[in-house]
């Protein structure tokens, strides 16, 4: 017998067995997978193209700012001057290519009430604390802005630490804190909108939002892309949501002031992530997390996202499972690491019985096989391998469509920034992201969980009991570039380019943010 002949028979023998009940079942489950995941996204666009249609027909009816507000009567100045104070904190780690745009972006904010903004970075060496610090001498007579210096982390993350020094050093006035990561592009409105929902429903913990990721066309920057859209459906309920992302946070600010439910206490004693450790906090108090329609927002990919770096974020966000605060906790993220596992894995699995269906079948075509088992059993593989690849395509389409949904959306959002657009999406690309993603994620979530411990930019955090109590720094650790955005963490001073037609165009939005300019 020769080795090809061999080989062919394994292919029948595996065709045969992936034609058992239990394989079909495996199959099944994926095809619903899919399905459901279709569903869901289905039911996010919804939500996302009915917030496009209202804004539509509120410019129709002549409000052409509805952009901002809903209500054009909400920009009368008598009702901008009574707009509560909201300080926005900002925890900056690195310099990279859309840092500058990104931060433009979030101070020529469109809200018309006081508002102040603080920027927080480790120390003076970081990149960050010269790029900023630049960008905000051309805005000085604009915004009311500082840099904040938070010194190193000791019982906590360094984003966390840098986020509570940000909490002390607010305005006494502050009403509300604005929590955003430094890679958020926000919307002119984006304040307002969070705000506005703030004061109509005082009942409301957190608001959160969540990115819509712009692949640079990279498989790491796809990967990241799918690895965040099974998450965005979450996020697109228009309003109550259990999802919390740490990338944007709207919170009372008396909650700080009070450690009101363990706010502070259960961040900065050995808290690693933000997010979750809040939204924990949230479930076991019984406090109310929503998800305005509007709070979408575009997430540039760095244009060198490298599949290690995928790989190292990636672990960042399973690790984020091995940390909690509570014995529920601890069991909620259990439950959702064997979910997500299976899932990932239960997703991946038809795939690779379907490669092996569809060599079989080619197999016996081109060698004229006509022995009846044999074909019988390619003809049943072929079948499920049809089933497979529709729902497939439902799936995929789903996704493309929530995406143009959330591009419309961030389109109308920032009618001044340059128009998102879904050709440069690599649809191929998506599909292989999505099986490299979900194969990749059991593995780097067992990682996670015996390894105990995680390089964050540079500083190594070790867990114990679902907190962090030990942290170490050396130079030897830190990375060339950050995971997303490709930022600098060290030695690379950044800073902002010379004045340009956007730089231009962000004085004037700072200007119009005033109150004065809303008295109609």
């Amino acid at each position: 017998m020769s080795a090809l002949d061999s080989i062919d028979a394994i292919l029948f023998s595996l065709s045969r067995a992936f034609c058992s009940p239990f394989a079909v079942f495996v199959q099944i489950q994926g095809c619903t997978i899919c399905l459901l995941l279709a569903l869901g996204w289905l039911l996010a666009a919804y939500v996302r193209n009915r917030e496009v249609k209202r804004i539509k027909n509120s410019m129709k009816a002549g409000n052409s700012l509805a952009f901002l507000y809903q209500d054009i009567n909400e920009l009368e100045h008598s009702r901008q001057v009574k707009l509560p104070r909201v300080s926005v904190i900002m925890p900056l780690k690195g310099f990279g290519e859309h840092n500058l745009h990104n931060w433009r972006s979030q101070i020529t904010s469109l809200y018309g009430g006081p508002l102040e903004f603080l920027f927080v970075v480790e120390s003076t060496e970081d990149p960050a604390y010269h790029a900023v610090s630049r960008l905000l001498s051309m805005y000085q007579d604009d915004v009311e802005a500082k840099v904040v210096v938070a010194g190193l982390s000791t019982t906590c993350s360094q984003k966390i630490h840098n986020q509570l020094i940000g909490v002390e050093k607010m305005h006494q006035d502050t009403k509300y804190v604005l929590f955003l990561d430094d890679d958020v592009r926000l919307h002119p409105g984006t304040i307002g909108a969070l705000t506005t929902e703030m004061e109509k429903n005082p009942e409301i913990f957190i608001q959160t939002g969540y990115p819509l990721d712009l692949p640079s066309g990279t498989l790491g920057s796809y990967c990241i892309y799918e690895y965040h859209m099974p998450c965005s459906m979450g996020f697109a309920t228009g309003g109550r949501t259990f999802f919390l992302w740490g990338g944007c946070m709207m919170m009372h600010a008396d909650d700080f002031r009070q450690d009101r439910y363990g706010v502070v206490s259960g961040l900065r004693d050995g808290g690693y992530s933000d997010d979750m450790t809040l939204a924990s906090l949230a479930g076991a108090h019984k406090r109310l997390i929503t998800s305005p329609p509007v709070a979408v927002f575009p997430h540039p990919l760095a244009s060198d996202l490298s599949f290690g770096r995928y790989w190292n974020y990636l672990r960042k966000q399973t690790f984020v499972l091995e940390s909690y605060i509570s014995k529920v906790n601890w069991i909620m993220n259990k439950a959702l690491f064997a979910v997500h596992c299976y899932l990932s894995w239960g997703f991946v699995a038809p795939y690779v019985m379907a490669v092996v269906h569809i060599t079989s079948a080619l197999r016996i075509y081109i060698k004229g096989y006509h022995q009846l088992e044999d074909t019988a059993f390619a003809s049943g593989g072929m079948l499920l391998v049809i089933m497979l690849a529709i729902c497939t395509f439902i799936e995929l389409l789903s996704m493309w469509n929530l995406t143009r949904r959330e591009v419309t959306l961030c389109n109308m959002l920032s009618p001044e920034a340059p128009r998102l657009s879904l050709a440069t999406y690599n649809w191929g690309l998506v599909f292989i992201a999505m099986l490299v993603d979900n194969f990749l994620y059991p593995i780097s979530a067992f990682r996670s969980h015996f390894s105990q411990s995680i390089n964050w930019s540079g500083i190594r955090y070790h867990l114990k009991n679902g907190k962090i109590f030990k942290i170490e720094r050396r130079k030897d650790m830190v990375p060339a570039k950050t995971d997303l955005g490709g930022k600098h963490l060290y030695g690379k001073k950044g800073a902002p380019q010379k004045a340009s037609f956007l730089s231009s165009l962000g004085r004037n939005l700072a200007h119009w943010r005033q109150p004065k300019k809303f008295d109609v």
